[in-house]
C-alpha cells in the first residue's frame, strides 16, 4: 500500500495488490512523472497569489483519484466499463506529462502543446512506454485515443477530457484551494453521484438530481477565469516571461549569450522539434536560474526584464475593454511614444493583451442531462448555463506603471452596466 495525503481528497491510497494501482504505483515513481513536481500547477500566477505554489504532480494525483472514484461507481453498475479501468485511470494521472516549464505559460511563450507532447512521451519515453506495455501491447493507444477522444466507448474519455471531467473537477478544486478563492468548494459528493454511463450511446451522463450541483460547477470554472487565471497580474507575469525570453532569444542567436544545452535547444528550435530528452530536460527551476543568470547581464532590456520578474516589479495592466478600438490604440501609441522618447523599446514594455472566457460550450459533445424524454443539452434545461454559453472578452493595456495614460470614456451604454472605469493611474 502507498498513501499520499492531499489536502483536497484526503488519503489517495495505491493497492499494490490490485494490477492497476500497482501499474499506477510504477509510473508515479518514473523521472517523467517525478518532473512534474518542478512544473508549478498555475505557472507565474504564485507572483499575484502567494499560496498558489503546488505542482503540476500533485494536481495528476488529484485528478487520478477524482477519475478512481467516478469510474469504480460506474463500473461497479455496468460490468462492461470494468476492462477499461487502467486506460481511464492511467490517462488521468498522465494526462498533463507533456506540460512545460511553467506550465501553460510556456505555450504563450514558446509555442509548445502540452496535449501533443503528452502523446509523444507515452508513446516514446523508454520508462513509462514499456511498463505500459507489460501490463497490455495496447495500453498506450488506448490512452492516445482518451486523449484524442477517439476511444470508441465516449465514455472512457469524457471522463478524463470533457465539459465535466476529473481533470477540471479536480484543477477548480485545488486552484481555488491554493488561491484563496473560497466560491471554488465545489459538491464533489453530489458531482460523482450525479454521473452515470448510457449504455446506448455509451456516453457519460448526468442525472438530473445533479443539475445544480454541476450549475455551480460551471459558475465556478467561469469566476476561476475571469478572476484567477485571467487576473491582470497573471497576464503581466507572463508578459515580462515572453518578453525577456524573447529577448534572450534574440541575443542568444547573436552571440552575445551563454545558455545551457536545455534552455539554447527550447530558444533556437521550433518546439514541436525538440528531441524527447532537451523538452523533459525543461522545467522551472532551469528556466528561472537562466533568469537569475541573466539579471546581471549587460544588456540592459533583458536584465531588466529579469529583475522585474524575480524581483515582483510588475508592469501595470489597465483594462480597457469597454474603450471602442480605435480609443484603445490611441492610448497604447500614446503610451509607446512615452516609452520611445524615453529610449525604451516600446513593444517590449506596453502592448494590448485579450483574453476569452467561456463557463460552457458543447465542447466533446456537452454536458447531457437525463430526463423522463432522454438525454438532453444541460442549457436546454438550465437558463443558467445558457448565460454562460455567452463568450467573455476583455482587453487590457500593459505599460509601465511610471508611463501616463489619459482618461478613456466609456461608451454611454456601457456606463449603466459596468464599475471599471479607465482614468489615469
Amino acid at each position: 500500500m502507498r498513501t499520499y495525503h492531499d489536502p483536497l481528497h484526503g488519503a489517495i491510497t495505491l493497492d499494490g495488490t490490485d494490477e492497476v494501482e500497482a501499474l499506477l504505483k510504477a509510473l508515479i515513481d518514473t523521472p517523467e512523472f517525478q518532473r512534474l513536481r518542478r512544473i508549478r500547477q498555475l505557472g507565474p500566477a504564485s507572483l499575484t497569489f502567494h499560496g498558489a505554489e503546488m505542482s503540476r504532480f500533485t494536481h495528476s494525483l488529484g485528478a487520478m483519484a477524482v477519475a478512481r472514484r467516478a469510474f469504480d461507481r460506474l463500473a461497479s453498475l455496468y460490468k462492461e466499463l470494468r476492462e477499461h479501468r487502467a486506460t481511464v485511470l492511467c490517462a488521468a494521472l498522465l494526462h498533463d506529462i507533456g506540460h512545460g516549464p511553467f506550465s501553460h505559460t510556456a505555450e504563450e511563450i514558446f509555442g509548445s502543446h502540452h496535449e501533443q507532447w503528452t502523446i509523444a512521451i507515452i508513446k516514446r519515453s523508454l520508462t513509462i512506454r514499456p511498463l505500459l506495455d507489460a501490463f497490455h501491447p495496447s495500453l498506450w493507444q488506448s490512452i492516445t485515443q482518451v486523449y484524442t477522444h477517439t476511444h470508441p466507448i465516449p465514455c472512457v474519455w469524457q471522463l478524463v477530457s470533457s465539459q465535466l471531467d476529473c481533470d477540471r473537477i479536480d484543477y477548480l478544486m485545488r486552484d481555488s484551494y491554493f488561491t484563496g478563492a473560497a466560491y471554488g468548494q465545489l459538491d464533489l459528493d453530489r458531482i460523482v453521484l450525479a454521473l452515470n454511463y448510457d449504455p446506448v450511446s455509451q456516453q457519460l451522463i448526468a442525472e438530473r438530481k445533479g443539475l445544480a450541483a454541476i450549475e455551480h460547477y460551471l459558475v465556478v470554472r467561469s469566476f476561476m477565469y475571469a478572476q484567477i487565471y485571467n487576473h491582470s497580474k497573471n497576464l503581466s507575469a507572463t508578459w515580462i516571461l515572453e518578453q525577456a525570453f524573447d529577448r534572450a532569444r534574440e541575443l542568444l542567436t547573436r552571440g552575445e549569450l551563454t545558455a545551457d544545452e536545455t534552455v539554447t535547444a527550447w530558444l533556437i528550435d521550433p518546439s514541436d522539434q525538440l528531441s524527447l530528452e532537451a523538452y523533459l530536460a525543461g522545467d522551472d527551476i532551469v528556466f528561472t536560474y537562466h533568469l537569475q543568470r541573466w539579471q546581471q547581464h549587460s544588456d540592459s532590456a533583458l536584465r531588466d526584464l529579469c529583475q522585474r520578474f524575480l524581483n515582483r516589479r510588475l508592469l501595470r495592466v489597465l483594462e480597457v475593454t469597454y474603450a471602442t478600438p480605435a480609443e484603445r490604440e490611441s492610448l497604447l501609441e500614446s503610451v509607446q511614444q512615452q516609452l520611445l522618447a524615453e529610449g525604451v523599446d516600446a513593444h517590449r514594455y506596453s502592448g494590448l493583451k485579450h483574453t476569452w472566457s467561456k463557463g460552457y460550450s458543447v465542447y466533446q459533445r456537452g454536458i447531457k442531462i437525463q430526463t423522463p424524454r432522454g438525454l438532453k443539452d444541460i442549457k436546454q434545461l438550465s437558463g443558467l448555463v445558457r448565460t454562460l454559453c455567452e463568450p467573455a472578452q476583455r482587453t487590457w493595456l500593459i505599460h509601465p506603471k511610471e508611463i501616463q495614460v489619459g482618461v478613456c470614456p466609456l461608451p454611454e451604454e456601457e456606463l449603466a452596466n459596468s464599475n471599471s472605469l479607465i482614468a489615469t493611474p
